[in-house]
C-alpha cells in the first residue's frame, strides 16, 4: 500500500483548522480501513508564518491524532512558497501527495478520484472544478478571463485548475529541479510532462473564516504568473511602440502637407491628447519593463524560498 500525504497550507486558519483536521481524519481512516492507502499515511498541515494561534492548533492536533502532522515555517512567504514547502518536505515519506486547501473548499471526495487515477499509472493528476455556479459574478469572470488571457499568452495551464492536485514521488523530485523564487506553481507543474489526467469536481463555499486571497493579492499572483512564464506583454510593448511610430510619422507627413498649403492647424487638443496618451503608453511600458527586471533581480539573489522553523511528524527520523 502506498503513502498518501494530505499537504494543507495554513495562514491565520484558527478558526476552521479544527473542523478541517476532523473531515480529513474521517476520510483518512475509512481510506486505510479499506487499504486504499498505508497505516503511515499523513495529513501535513503547513503554517505560512500566522499570526494567529494557527499553529498552537496544529501542535495540539499533532499530540492528540496520530494521523496530523506539522511543518511550521518561520516567517510568512506566501501560499506557494508554503505549498511548495510541504510537497518537498512531505516527499521524503510519501509514495503520493495531495494537496488541498485548509478552508475545505475542495471536495474531499476528488481523493479518490485521484488515488483511482494514479492506480492506473498516472503521475500527476489536476484536480479542476466543473463549474464556478457559487463563484460571485465579480470572481467568477476575472478567473475565466485569467485563464484566457494566460493561454493567449502562451502560458501551458490547466483551465480552472488552482493547487488541488495529485503528485507521486518521481514528479515532486522533478519538481525540486526547478529553483526559481518567484513560483506559480500552476504554470511550473505542467511543464515536468509525465503522465496526467483531470479529475472534476464542485468547489464549495468556504465553511468558516474570510479568504486570505483578497482582490490585490490576487491581482499580485495574475502578475506573477504572467511575467514568470510569458515574455509576451515585452513583445507587446514593442508592438504598441511601433505602431505609435508609424501613426506619429503619418501626423508628421500630414502637418508638413497641411502647412505648405498655407493652412493653419487647430492643433492644441490635438496635442495635448497626444502627450498625455503617449505619456501614459511610456509609463505602463516602464512598469511592465519594471516587473521583468524586479523577478530578475529577486532570482539574481538566491534567497532562500523558505525556511523550515520546525517539523512536527511520527514518521521523521
Amino acid at each position: 500500500m502506498k503513502v498518501l500525504y494530505l499537504v494543507i497550507p495554513c495562514y491565520n486558519e484558527e478558526e476552521v483548522i479544527i473542523d478541517t483536521a476532523l473531515v480529513l481524519t474521517k476520510k483518512m481512516n475509512t481510506l486505510i480501513k479499506a487499504g486504499t492507502i498505508s497505516k503511515t499515511s499523513k495529513i501535513m498541515f503547513v503554517n505560512d508564518g500566522s499570526d494567529d494561534n494557527t499553529w498552537n492548533i496544529i501542535k495540539k492536533l499533532h499530540n492528540e491524532n496520530n494521523l496530523i502532522s506539522g511543518l511550521n515555517l518561520s516567517r510568512n512567504r506566501g501560499h506557494q512558497n508554503a505549498l511548495l514547502a510541504g510537497l518537498l518536505t512531505s516527499n521524503k515519506y510519501a509514495d503520493i501527495t495531495i494537496s488541498m486547501d485548509a478552508d475545505l473548499q475542495d471536495d474531499i471526495n476528488v481523493i479518490d478520484k485521484m488515488l483511482l487515477e494514479n492506480e492506473k499509472g498516472f503521475d500527476i493528476v489536476y484536480g479542476v472544478r466543473s463549474k464556478r455556479k457559487k463563484d460571485r459574478f465579480f470572481k467568477k469572470h476575472t478567473a475565466q478571463f485569467f485563464y484566457k488571457l494566460m493561454r493567449f499568452l502562451g502560458v501551458d495551464i490547466i483551465y480552472n485548475h488552482a493547487d488541488c492536485r495529485l503528485m507521486n514521488k518521481r514528479s515532486i523530485k522533478a519538481l525540486e529541479e526547478f529553483s526559481e523564487v518567484n513560483l506559480f506553481l500552476r504554470g511550473m507543474i505542467p511543464l515536468i510532462g509525465f503522465n496526467n489526467t483531470v479529475v472534476y469536481y464542485e468547489r464549495e463555499k468556504r465553511l468558516k473564516g474570510e479568504s486570505k486571497y483578497p482582490l490585490s493579492k490576487m491581482l499580485s499572483f495574475a502578475i506573477d504568473g504572467i511575467t514568470s512564464f510569458s515574455v509576451k506583454p515585452l513583445r507587446l510593448i514593442f508592438s504598441l511602440g511601433l505602431i505609435i511610430l508609424i501613426i506619429s510619422i503619418g501626423i508628421m507627413i500630414y502637418s508638413l502637407i497641411v502647412k505648405l498649403l498655407g493652412k493653419t492647424i487647430e492643433g492644441w487638443t490635438f496635442i495635448i491628447i497626444s502627450i498625455w496618451f503617449i505619456g501614459g503608453v511610456l509609463m505602463l511600458s516602464i512598469g511592465i519593463i519594471g516587473e521583468y527586471i524586479g523577478k530578475i533581480y529577486s532570482e539574481t539573489k538566491r534567497r532562500p524560498r523558505y525556511i523550515i522553523e520546525s517539523i512536527l511528524d511520527s514518521n521523521e527520523g
